[in-house]
């Protein structure tokens, strides 16, 4: 267990989806490049374990302000990259921490509303 379970505030059923999962990091503007080159090694590392439409963007108001997003098919296939992650996988995602100032980055859980669908639960926060 690399990563923390997700915190719902409720039951999510294994095929809803998609997941969309957001990383917000701030890192300093003389640390961007090298940070940028960690994110995106991280990157093919989501998108071999089932992530699609990773994003790396960056705040034009906040210079130090970062966001990673990418999606996952269903809260089962993210509950799985939580646990299925290499040693090789941890080094990659502490090079990029290693560049984050102050507090862990935020986490968010968020995943596509249609109707019929049960009430979102799980907009909670949590530490990669």
């Amino acid at each position: 267990g690399h990563w923390a379970e997700p915190i719902t505030v409720g039951p999510v059923t294994p095929d809803r989806g998609p997941v969309m999962v957001e990383i917000s990091y701030a890192v300093r503007p003389e640390d961007r490049e090298a940070f940028l080159v960690a994110l995106h090694d991280l990157a093919w590392r989501r998108l071999r374990d089932g992530a699609h439409h990773w994003q790396v963007f960056e705040d034009t108001a906040a210079p130090d302000a970062f966001l990673e997003v990418f999606l996952q098919p269903s809260w089962l296939d993210h509950l799985r990259l939580h646990g299925r992650v290499t040693r090789d996988d941890a080094e990659a995602q502490a090079r990029v921490l290693a560049f984050h100032q102050g507090e862990a980055p935020r986490v968010r859980h968020l995943l596509a509303a249609r109707p019929g669908d049960l009430p979102p639960a799980t907009h909670a926060h949590v530490r990669h």
